[in-house]
This record gives C-alpha cells, sequence and structure tokens, in this order.
C-alpha cells in the first residue's frame, strides 16, 4: 500500500489523528518538501513527534527514481507532503502510477493554502479563478503564462492565488520578488491589466500561530518586507462589498490571531 498523507501547513503538529497513525503503522515513511514545505518544524522534530525514521526525497527521486513505489508494492509505505497531497500535479501522476501497478492507495488529506488564504484574507473561495504559480526566472527562463492566467481571472472579475517558486537551494520567493516579475510580464506582453496601482494581497506564514496578512498597491508591495516564508499572493478580481469589509478589517485587526 502507499499512503499519501498531508501534514498541513506550517508545524509538525498539524498532522491529524488519522495520518498519525498511519505513520505509525508503516514499514517505510518518506517526505517530500521540494513543492512546498513545512517552516515551522524540522525532519528531526517529525522523526521525535511521529516516532518513525523519515527518509527526505530529492525531486529526482520523486519524479525518475520512484524507488518508493517498487516497495509501496508488498510493503505499506507513507509519502509525506505538505499541505494537502493530492493538490500537486506531481502526486497526482505518482497516484496514477501506483494504481497502474496494482499498489492500492490511500489518501490522508490536511489543510491546503488553496482554501487558506482565502480565508485569511477574506475573500470568497469560491470566486478564485484559475491558480497560478511564479517560478524564479532564468537567463532561459522568463515564462509569462502566470500573467496570462492573471488576465484570464481578471476579465473574469475573479480573484488570482499565486503560489510562490521555491528550490531546493532554500530559496523562497517573497511577495515582492513575485510583483516585479509580474510587471516585467506585464511589459514584455505589452499589456496593463496588472500595473503598479494594482490591488496585491500577501500571505504570510499561513498556518502557524500569527501569520502575515497584507494588502496594498503593487508599488507598495515592492517596498515592503513580508518576513520569513513561506508567501503567497492574490490579485483580487472584483470585489463583492462584503470581501471589501473583511479585507479593511482583517489588515486593521492588531488581536485577531489565527491558529
Amino acid at each position: 500500500m502507499l499512503t499519501f498523507i498531508g501534514l498541513g501547513l506550517y508545524g509538525a503538529e498539524d498532522i491529524s489523528i488519522k495520518g498519525l497513525e498511519a505513520i505509525k503503522n508503516a514499514d517505510s515513511v518518506y517526505l517530500e518538501f521540494y513543492t512546498s514545505n513545512l517552516m515551522g518544524t524540522t525532519v528531526e522534530e517529525m522523526e521525535l513527534i511521529y516516532c518513525k525514521k523519515i527518509k527526505p526525497l530529492s525531486r529526482h527521486e520523486v519524479e525518475v527514481e520512484r524507488k518508493f513505489l517498487e516497495e509501496a508494492g508488498d510493503r505499506n509505505v507513507v509519502f509525506l507532503t505538505a499541505g494537502d497531497p493530492m493538490v500537486a500535479t506531481t502526486h497526482v501522476d505518482l497516484r496514477t502510477e501506483a494504481m497502474k501497478r496494482g499498489i492500492e492507495v490511500r489518501i490522508i488529506h490536511n489543510a491546503s493554502i488553496l482554501t487558506v488564504a482565502p480565508g485569511l484574507l477574506g475573500l470568497q473561495a469560491y470566486k478564485f479563478g484559475k491558480t497560478g504559480s511564479i517560478p524564479y526566472a532564468e537567463e532561459n527562463f522568463r515564462p509569462t503564462t502566470p500573467y496570462e492566467v492573471l488576465r484570464d481571472n481578471q476579465s473574469m472579475g475573479m480573484h488570482t492565488l499565486f503560489l510562490l517558486d521555491i528550490k531546493e537551494d532554500g530559496r523562497y520567493m517573497n511577495p515582492s520578488e513575485a510583483v516585479v516579475l509580474l510587471l516585467e510580464m506585464g511589459k514584455k506582453l505589452e499589456d496593463e491589466t496588472f500595473s503598479e496601482n494594482s490591488l496585491v494581497c500577501a500571505v504570510s506564514r499561513a498556518g502557524s500561530d500569527n501569520p502575515g496578512i497584507w494588502c496594498g498597491k503593487a508599488s507598495e508591495a515592492l517596498r515592503t518586507d513580508f518576513g520569513p516564508p513561506l508567501h503567497c499572493i492574490v490579485v483580487p478580481g472584483k470585489l463583492h462589498f462584503m470581501e471589501e469589509e473583511a479585507l479593511q478589517r482583517f489588515m486593521n485587526s492588531t488581536s485577531d490571531r489565527q491558529v
């Protein structure tokens, strides 16, 4: 059996009781932290709390080698991921491949940034369009797909959630970097859907006891220190008056703490 277990968004304690029981009954436990990460814990702390040895896997080991799939043919293997395990297309592909091999698959879900970010900001989850990912720009890789996703969502008045790039070398994109890249994409496409006057929201350290919630103009985001990762940004579409009130109240609250 191959069991996918979502760990939630921040700390080792965010795991469900069902997930913890599955880990205790597993023959092997693997961990993938390159699509997302838990910034409030370490592998060592997780091993202490879960009472199990955990083997972190690299992107190559997950997407190419996949030795843990062979092991799951006759042993109980657990595959840990941050957030909810079936949000990342990589994990969906693993699930499909396991089923092709006749391996029984079990999924234990957990909180996802796809619903937590709208909730923290007070935006209505069903008013979000397609989610985009913003990768770091490289010499021969400067895609405009994220901007095109934003443009399409804006044309329908829908909000856009952007997941920000993380690298295995320890780099985590912050909202300021994401805004710079979106502005550059707009110039490249000669499109003004997103500009320095556009409204941008940022959610930082979701799932922690004191997450960062910020909203303002894109130009202001360029000058803002958003603190430690992880981060994501939201570019609102057409706001309902209840969303406007929620944004203003949550941004101005000093006592509101989300756990």
